[in-house]
């Protein structure tokens, strides 16, 4: 299931790249990437992009070096690479996935200078602040895999397997700004072995990603438990500053939590463009449980806009995206996305 096998193992060495970030017309890419996941822009126009060895690099975007990347620092490789992104201090904010080695679910800070720190420990969090929604008798387990640099230091962090987002703040204390509940969807053909089609079955959210609203509000996004139905991933609007909130499916529009968009599918990561629109990415438009199963075709993911009226949606570079898995909008618009996120990959400009 995603849920685990959001942690599988890919490696790879750093290599440059080309052509240049600021030159790319969309379709145009930065190659020679491994397993590239997290992209983030800071201020001035820095672009950080992280590949699946823990590494964390500049894209150079001026000069005759234009399109290599260079090489910042490294966090603890652990299956998939680290999340990224940037405050407006320039900060730059890293959080690896669960799993079981030394530096796995924690969230880093890298400041151009002074180095890299060590802010949260967010398995040792989860383990003392169990689940109430977990399914899989694993309530204390983690699995942290987006984050959100906010201006005041702190940062936001989403579990996808705690199926929570938190903040973090500079010194390391750790606030539950909202959980989600399950959500009950109808089986699919899960074979002999699983319930009759149609059945139904409570599935987790399994919390991927999370962006920043023009407003301050967060907006957080769902991979979905198993079985992964597509069509069942939701993306929620948080208010700003708040805290023990619950994401509540049966009341999606009461609290300081309500959904913003349905519909979706297997979201790996959020962005917000300068409008206001959000940026979905999907992992494979057929689900996650059919891109594991290997069948051609099952491995082309999407990217979804939602405009500010949600019913309004536009799809962009489509059938061009293959197990993509970051995104990100910068302040003229331009939109990039990381694919794919096992192996060889690309950092490529869609719009």
């Amino acid at each position: 299931m995603w849920k685990a096998a959001l942690a599988v193992a890919m490696a790879g060495a750093m290599m440059a790249a080309t052509p240049a970030a600021t030159g790319m017309r969309a379709g145009e890419a930065v190659t020679g990437l491994n397993g590239p996941r997290g992209v983030a822009i800071g201020p001035g126009g820095k672009m950080i992009v992280t590949q699946a060895d823990g590494t964390f690099s500049r894209v150079v975007r001026k000069g005759p070096n234009r399109g290599e990347v260079v090489r910042l620092g490294r966090v603890p490789q652990n299956f998939l690479a680290p999340a990224v992104d940037v405050n407006n201090r320039g900060q730059i904010f890293l959080l690896t996935v669960g799993g079981p080695t030394d530096g796995a679910a924690t969230l880093y800070r890298y400041t151009p200078g002074k180095g890299k720190k060590v802010i949260a420990d967010i398995g040792l969090y989860q383990k003392r602040h169990p689940d109430p929604f977990d399914l899989e008798d694993k309530p204390r387990t983690s699995n942290p895999f987006g984050v959100a640099a906010l201006d005041d230091g702190s940062a936001l962090v989403a579990d996808a397997e705690g199926n929570e987002l938190l903040r973090v703040w500079p010194n390391g204390d750790i606030d539950s700004v909202a959980k989600v509940r399950p959500r009950t969807v109808k089986a699919p053909d899960l074979g002999p072995d699983g319930p009759p089609a149609g059945t139904p079955m409570p599935t987790e959210a399994v919390i991927t990603s999370v962006a920043v609203g023009p407003d301050g509000s967060y907006y957080i996004g769902e991979l979905r438990g198993f079985p992964g139905n597509p069509g069942k991933s939701q993306i929620w609007r948080i208010e700003p500053g708040t805290t023990n909130a619950v994401c509540n499916p049966k009341r999606p529009n009461r609290g300081d939590c309500t959904r913003h968009a349905d519909g979706l599918t297997s979201i790996v990561d959020l962005a917000v463009g300068p409008g206001g629109s959000v940026y979905a990415l999907q992992l494979s438009k057929a689900g996650w449980l059919a891109a594991e199963s290997g069948e051609p075709g099952t491995e082309i993911g999407a990217l979804i806009r939602v405009g500010h009226d949600t019913n309004v949606r536009h799809e962009l570079a489509k059938g061009k995206l293959v197990t993509p898995g970051g995104v990100e909008v910068a302040p003229g618009g331009r939109v990039f996305v990381t694919t794919p996120v096992f192996g060889p990959g690309k950092l490529m400009r869609v719009k």
